[in-house]
C-alpha cells in the first residue's frame, strides 16, 4: 500500500494495549471482551469470529480484513462501517495505524 508505511509490531503492540487492548485481545485461545478478539484478523471476514455478537451493519460488511481495509477502518471506523457498536474514534496517525497493523499481521497461526 503505497500510502501506509512500513509498521513495526513491537511499537504496535504498545499502541494496541493503549488504545484497542480495553474492548480488544489478540492473542490465541483468549476470550472475547467488549470487542472480539482480533487474533488472525488479517484474511477473515468482517463479523465473522466466532462466538461474538456483531451487529448486522458488521456482519453484512462484506469485506475481508488486509492491510488496505484495516487502515481505512482503523482511521474512522464509524464511516467505514456505519452502524457498528464500536465506539472508538479512530487512529488519525498514520505511521501509528501502520503500526498496529503489523502488529495484528503477525497475530495469526
Amino acid at each position: 500500500m503505497a500510502d501506509l508505511p512500513d509498521g513495526d509490531p513491537t511499537r504496535g503492540k504498545k499502541i494496541f494495549i493503549q488504545k484497542c487492548g480495553q474492548c480488544h485481545v489478540a492473542e490465541k485461545g483468549k476470550g472475547h471482551k467488549q470487542g472480539p478478539n482480533l487474533y488472525n484478523l488479517v484474511g477473515r471476514k468482517t463479523g465473522s469470529a466466532e462466538g461474538f455478537d456483531y451487529t448486522d451493519a458488521n456482519k453484512s460488511k462484506g469485506i475481508t480484513w488486509s492491510r488496505e481495509t484495516l487502515n481505512i477502518y482503523l482511521e474512522n471506523p464509524k464511516k467505514y462501517i456505519p452502524g457498528t457498536k464500536m465506539i472508538f474514534a479512530g487512529i488519525k496517525k498514520k505511521q501509528e495505524r501502520a503500526d498496529v497493523i503489523a502488529y495484528l499481521e503477525s497475530s495469526k497461526d
